[in-house]
């Protein structure tokens, strides 16, 4: 319960960081997407929602490759990243993936200083 406690603490602060930076409290489909433009650099004027898809998995295979979980292969003509998986992820429920997911986006925003 404790580490669930954190996490949430934890989180609310990166939203709140977000929310006065950007005017508006993100959600963790757009936290995951704000990821994904940081990492690529694509700031198009149009993203379609293919693209929006991309960047977001993007930003999980950025997020989890910390962990062991992804490497990146390098990046195709367009400047897309490519990752592989290098194990599988663990078995969870869905309370407990949402609290998986945001641990590692709070530690890449940590590690960016953010």
């Amino acid at each position: 319960m404790f580490v669930t406690d954190d996490i949430q603490q934890r989180w609310w602060s990166l939203e709140a960081k977000l929310t006065e930076r950007f005017g508006k409290k993100p959600d963790l489909e757009a936290v995951l997407f704000l990821i994904g433009m940081q990492e690529t650099g694509f700031m198009h004027q149009k993203i379609s929602k293919e693209q929006k898809q991309d960047l977001m998995h993007v930003a999980m295979c950025t997020v989890l490759a910390p962990s062991g979980y992804y490497g990146m292969e390098g990046k195709d003509e367009e400047g897309w990243p490519h990752f592989k998986q290098l194990k599988p992820l663990p078995d969870m429920v869905l309370p407990e993936q949402e609290n998986f997911i945001k641990d590692h986006v709070l530690l890449y925003f940590e590690q960016l200083g953010f």
